[in-house]
């Protein structure tokens, strides 16, 4: 899998009957920021078969080759890379480095709490009392 940006699309209106309902959208490479990595245009992007409703600036995940062929929208079709989820937010070392726009995250509260002589996490989920 690859994350990738979608930066256009694609309209053919003559293609494989295979291909018929399926929405092509341009993509190309992006960072654990979602920023472009080095876009060159006559290289690095792709034309991906989107499974999942993304949109124009969307951080998507990507499968190519014949792993492309393996979602329920894209089996026994002529299809190289397809779009098989968008990225709400990506967490690299604890810190969030992506957050899909309208989106806010927030972490639940991790409280050590002894029982005997081993310690474990307890996550509290909502506005409950500390123990």
């Amino acid at each position: 899998m690859k994350l990738m940006r979608v930066i256009g699309s694609v309209v053919s209106t003559v293609k494989d009957e295979k291909m018929g309902g399926m929405k092509l959208l341009i993509v190309a490479p992006c960072d654990l920021y979602g920023n472009p990595i080095d876009v060159d245009y006559k290289r690095n992007v792709l034309v991906a078969v989107d499974a999942v409703g993304a949109g124009e600036g969307e951080v998507v995940m990507t499968a190519s080759g014949s792993s492309a062929r393996q979602t329920t929208f894209t089996k026994d079709r002529p299809v190289d890379t397809v779009i098989m989820g968008i990225v709400d937010s990506l967490e690299v070392g604890g810190k969030f480095t992506y957050l899909k726009e309208g989106l806010e995250i927030t972490k639940p509260k991790t409280v050590m709490k002894a029982e005997g002589d081993v310690k474990r996490k307890v996550v509290k989920k909502g506005g409950g009392k500390r123990r």
